[in-house]
């Protein structure tokens, strides 16, 4: 499996897993979280679930945009096109979820020094993991690269602090064409 699609099925599952709590049982994610013990209100309930079906959405949103999973754009179209399997918003849609796994995951961790709570620290791990995952996805599996066929080398590397003897050497009878 590819870093790509692995980052988008583990960002989409964080935060599935992380919206249950919140649809399952709001009140007790609001007892948790106040200084007090008391009932919670309808507001709390209602942004609560709000809360939760807005990650799962932004979860689900995150695999079908970023091209994890291939869709067609009409159904009388019958066939998908094999030379662009990813979708047309999958880069904006890895930097946008990168971005808010770091801003929670900083968040989370704020929250963490302050409290203590342990559910803070597991959420600023997997937080920072997704966005450093993210980055990473960002920085090197979005370019298309150059391999080349025969060695299955990436053309782009230089040998900079080294040189390459042999390939100058090869150069060297080619340059007098």
């Amino acid at each position: 499996m590819d870093v790509y699609y692995a980052y988008n099925y583990a960002a989409a599952g964080w935060m599935i897993l992380q919206s249950i709590p919140l649809l399952s049982s709001p009140t007790m994610m609001v007892t948790m979280l106040s200084p007090e013990v008391r009932e919670s209100t309808p507001l709390e309930v209602y942004f609560s679930r709000s809360l939760g079906f807005a990650v799962i959405t932004i979860g689900l949103l995150t695999v079908l945009l970023t091209g994890s999973i291939p869709l067609k754009t009409s159904f009388a179209d019958p066939s998908s096109s094999l030379e662009d399997p990813t979708a047309p918003y999958a880069l904006p849609a890895l930097i946008i979820t990168a971005t808010y796994h770091a801003t929670v995951s900083f968040y989370c961790y704020t929250m963490w020094n302050e409290t203590g709570n342990f559910g803070f620290g597991i959420a600023t791990i997997m937080g920072t993991i997704l966005a450093a995952s993210g980055v990473w996805c960002v920085l090197f599996a979005t370019s298309d690269g150059r391999i080349s066929r025969k060695t299955g080398a990436d053309k782009r590397t230089s040998g900079f602090p080294f040189k390459n003897v042999e390939a100058d050497k090869r150069k060297a009878g080619k340059k007098g064409l």
